[in-house]
C-alpha cells in the first residue's frame, strides 16, 4: 500500500539551530499516530512540514507520491486539515462563519451551497458546537475555541488531520470527548491522525502507533506498549517512571516515580 506521508532525510532548521535532523519515515492510510516527546524537540516543526506550512527544508517529504512543496495550499487544504494549538480571530466572526471558512478550499461559487451548510452543521454537531453557532468567537473559552477549530477542520471533509496540541486548553471531560470524536473519525471514515500531544497517557489509550521525538531525531517509533517502556521514557523525557497495563487492556499508563 502506498503510504499517505514518505518522508526521507528530512532536514530543516531555523536560522542557523537545526531542529529537525534527517528524519526519515513513512505513514500509512488510515493511521491514528500520536507524537510525543519534550518541549524544543521538534513536534510541532514536524507536524507543519506534513502539512505544508513550513517549506525551505532538506530532504523530501511526500503526500501520496507528490513533493509536497509542489503542491498548492487550496489542494492540500481539500485533503489535508491542521489544527494549531491556538487561533485567535481579530474581527467578531461567529463560531458559525469560523465553521464555514472550513469549506473554503472546496467552494467554486461566491455563495454558501447547501452541502457547505450541511457539512458545517454536521461537523458543529460532531463537536458538540451546535448550541455556540451564534456566540463570538473571541468570547469563548479555550476550550470551546479549540472544539469550534476542529469543527472548522472536519467541515474541509479531511483525508487527514493533522493535530499540534490540540487537548491543551480542554478539561478532562472535554479531552477525552475530544479524542472520541478522533477515534470515531479514524474507525469510521477511515481518517488518517497525527497528534502532536504531551499527554502519553491519553496518547496511548487512543493512538495506534507512537513516535517519541528528541532532539530532532525519531528515537522510539512502535506501539505505545513498545514506547512507553521505562527505559525510553527516561532517554525521552529523562524521568524515572512505573509503566502499568491499563484495566481496559488498552496500552500502558505512566506514573513518573522521581
Amino acid at each position: 500500500m502506498e503510504p499517505i506521508f514518505h518522508v526521507d532525510r528530512l532536514n530543516f532548521g531555523y536560522t542557523h539551530t537545526p531542529v529537525l535532523q534527517g528524519i526519515t519515515a513513512d505513514f500509512a492510510p488510515s493511521e491514528f499516530v500520536a507524537l510525543v516527546g519534550p518541549n524544543g524537540a521538534g513536534k510541532s516543526t514536524f507536524l507543519k512540514v506534513l502539512a505544508g506550512l513550513l517549506r525551505g527544508y532538506k530532504g523530501s517529504v511526500e503526500f501520496y507520491g507528490q513533493p509536497v512543496a509542489e503542491l498548492s495550499s487550496r489542494d492540500l487544504a481539500r485533503r489535508m486539515a491542521f489544527v494549531p494549538q491556538e487561533t485567535h480571530m481579530v474581527f467578531p466572526f461567529t463560531v458559525k462563519d469560523i465553521v464555514m471558512m472550513g469549506r473554503l478550499p472546496h467552494r467554486t461559487a461566491l455563495f454558501d451551497t447547501r452541502r457547505d451548510a450541511e457539512r458545517a452543521q454536521e461537523a458543529m454537531e460532531l463537536t458538540d458546537t451546535a448550541g455556540l453557532s451564534k456566540k463570538v468567537f473571541s468570547e469563548l473559552s479555550g476550550g470551546e475555541r479549540q472544539r469550534a477549530v476542529l469543527a472548522s477542520a472536519l467541515a474541509q471533509d479531511p483525508e487527514v488531520l493533522l493535530l499540534d496540541e490540540p487537548t491543551v486548553y480542554l478539561d478532562l471531560k472535554h479531552q477525552i470527548q475530544f479524542y472520541d470524536i478522533l477515534e470515531r473519525l479514524n474507525a469510521e471514515r477511515q481518517m488518517t491522525i497525527v497528534s502532536v500531544t504531551h499527554d502519553v497517557n491519553l496518547a496511548a489509550r487512543y493512538a495506534h502507533r507512537m513516535i517519541a521525538i528528541r532532539g530532532g531525531l525519531f528515537v522510539a517509533d512502535g506501539s505505545p506498549e513498545d514506547v512507553l517502556t521505562p527505559q525510553h521514557l527516561y532517554e525521552i523525557f529523562e524521568i524515572t517512571a512505573a509503566v502499568f497495563k491499563r484495566p481496559d487492556g488498552r496500552g500502558n499508563y505512566i506514573i513518573p516515580t522521581a
